[in-house]
């Protein structure tokens, strides 16, 4: 299997272990990596966002990891138009690029092209979320589709955040997400990718998940989340959805024990990793899904 001419997308959910791999396979095929993870391109959540340590690079240069500040907007925009940059600078040195993170939108935006949809205001998105917790996502879905008939079949029923996405398009624009999306096209043809799902075991995933929030607390997180509170970041900005800054901020607060806020950034990280399993299902059908069993089979088999 040669995959040296290809760009590769390596996914899966978090706690999966796709840095581990995807840093043997870069030895394998002269790779560099690159960095598809939307919590991990701030340089101020090194722990929080689980970033690969630079130990751990093992002389494979890694791109797009730690570089922007989380007081200033980073949209998918945004990291596509570096994206394709880094690519073009890898390819140039004879290397091949392999991209590598858990933020499904990226790696959509990478392959099918990105969705110049008009902003919609924040006050607008935020009437769609409430109007979502308050029916909850069964009748919300059943609203879409009256909304928008074309969504189904086409947004999984328990996906929650497509659901909502499309139903505020529609609201808004007047005119249907995947509208929008035929009009798209990507600047890479479907045969320059090589897609790799780890699809880990959800019983294992949920181990490994428990472990690294203990992990994460030992090593700092709780002066990482001190630090973050010092910059005062706006409350508007995505970054403070990342798992572990409310949860440490309670702690901090006095409001809950060490052990409370573990078993929380436990349970968070493990509904998470269920949403990006969700999103795979119905964004990621043609990557080739590998067990983490089989990875190494998986290297054996590359020139």
């Amino acid at each position: 299997m040669d995959l040296k001419s290809k760009i590769i997308l390596i996914s899966g959910p978090t706690a999966s272990g796709k840095s581990n791999f995807s840093i043997k396979l870069a030895k394998k095929i002269n790779g560099e990596i690159i960095n598809a993870d939307s919590m991990q391109v701030y340089k101020e959540l090194k722990i929080l966002s689980a970033r690969p340590y630079t130990k751990d690079y093992q002389k494979i240069k890694h791109h797009l990891y730690g570089f922007h500040s989380v007081k200033n907007n980073f949209s998918t925009g945004d990291w596509l138009k570096i994206a394709i940059k880094k690519i073009k600078e890898v390819k140039k040195r004879n290397k091949t690029p392999i991209f590598v993170g858990g933020t499904g939108l990226y790696f959509k935006a990478l392959t099918d092209g990105l969705v110049s949809i008009p902003n919609i205001p924040i006050k607008f998105r935020n009437e769609i979320r409430t109007l979502h917790k308050n029916l909850g996502q069964k009748k919300f879905y059943q609203k879409l589709i009256k909304l928008d008939p074309n969504s189904k079949g086409k947004i999984n029923q328990t996906d929650t955040q497509r659901s909502i996405r499309a139903y505020e398009v529609k609201q808004f624009t007047k005119k249907s997400l995947h509208d929008w999306f035929q009009n798209t096209k990507s600047y890479f043809e479907k045969e320059d990718f090589f897609k790799i799902y780890i699809d880990y075991p959800r019983k294992e995933l949920i181990q490994r998940i428990s472990k690294r929030a203990e992990q994460m607390i030992e090593i700092g997180a709780i002066n990482e989340v001190k630090r973050f509170i010092k910059l005062k970041v706006r409350k508007d900005k995505s970054v403070n959805k990342a798992i572990g800054i409310n949860e440490i901020k309670e702690y901090l607060e006095k409001r809950k024990d060490i052990g409370e806020v573990i078993e929380k950034i436990s349970i968070k990280t493990r509904q998470y990793a269920k949403r990006q399993s969700t999103w795979a299902r119905g964004n990621m059908i043609s990557w080739s899904k590998l067990h983490p069993k089989d990875l190494n089979k998986f290297l054996k088999k590359i020139k």
